[in-house]
């Protein structure tokens, strides 16, 4: 498995299975098992993804020593504050049953993250987490956070796929050494992306699928990818990426299929900010 490090020393898989939306507990648990049986060391899950517990069986039951999974929560915007964000990851390490986390990020750029991120600081000097990080920070307020805190992030997670390429956020987080964690790697399948003709035509050349050449091309970018799937053959086609590399000539070519924007959820509509601050956290 190959692996990237982050600002603070500790490795980190550069791909992993995300389960978002995967909320059926049996269904999660197998999903998971079946991910760290095909190869997967790193494991994405949220407290609003409602699968922590799933999550946390699996791990408990795959023969796999916790120390070699890298197991990554999230916490909502309702327990930002210092004394409710320690309390919310409590909460996490309980639901699953584990002792520590390796990477806790605040899962919005949106309420009071500063004292969110205060007592992320503090978890991580305590030792109670290996990383601490973001979520769907923009460069600017990415940029604003690591100026004006005592310890960066290690990570930011965002919308990164071959239709919204995130160069500039790229930019900004290689500027402030912050390791670019891409969730909904395929676009969630928006613009028939599975079907596109420059990355069916590269597919075709390396006796690869297009999702694998997608998923590739963040890969060589430094991103690390988090694709979801519940089909194990899939699981074991996404880990399959470490055998071929795209020319720089296919990654101008994909290059060219950025639109610029978002292809799943506009973090600058007034109204998506709106609607996510009325969400509440579990409790």
């Amino acid at each position: 498995m190959q692996k990237v490090i982050l600002n603070n020393g500790i490795e980190m898989p550069q791909i992993g299975l995300g389960v978002y939306q995967v909320d059926d507990t049996e269904q999660c648990e197998r999903v998971v098992l079946n991910a760290l049986a095909s190869g997967y060391r790193l494991i994405d899950t949220a407290e609003n993804y409602m699968n922590e517990e799933a999550v946390g069986r699996a791990i408990r039951k795959s023969d796999i020593k916790r120390d070699d999974i890298f197991i990554t929560s999230k916490i909502w915007i309702n327990h930002f504050g210092e004394e409710k964000t320690k309390l919310a990851y409590e909460k996490s390490l309980k639901r699953m049953g584990l002792e520590y986390l390796d990477l806790v990020l605040l899962h919005q750029s949106l309420g009071d993250y500063y004292s969110a991120w205060r007592a992320l600081e503090e978890l991580y000097r305590e030792g109670k987490v290996r990383a601490i990080g973001v979520s769907n920070f923009y460069p600017e307020r990415l940029t604003d956070l690591c100026m004006n805190v005592q310890i960066k992030p290690m990570v930011n997670q965002i919308e990164c796929h071959p239709l919204f390429q995130r160069e500039t956020d790229l930019e900004c987080a290689k500027h402030y050494n912050v390791q670019l964690e891409a969730w909904g790697p395929f676009a969630e399948a928006g613009r028939n992306i599975f079907s596109n003709d420059i990355l069916a035509k590269i597919a075709k050349t390396h006796n690869k699928t297009v999702a694998q050449v997608i998923l590739r091309w963040n890969i060589q970018r430094g991103v690390v990818v988090i694709p979801k799937t519940t089909h194990k053959q899939r699981m074991e086609e996404n880990i399959d990426i470490f055998d071929f590399s795209l020319s720089d000539e296919e990654m101008k070519k994909i290059a060219s299929l950025d639109t610029g924007h978002t292809e799943i959820i506009n973090h600058h509509d007034w109204k998506i900010a709106e609607f996510l601050n009325t969400v509440k956290g579990r409790e």
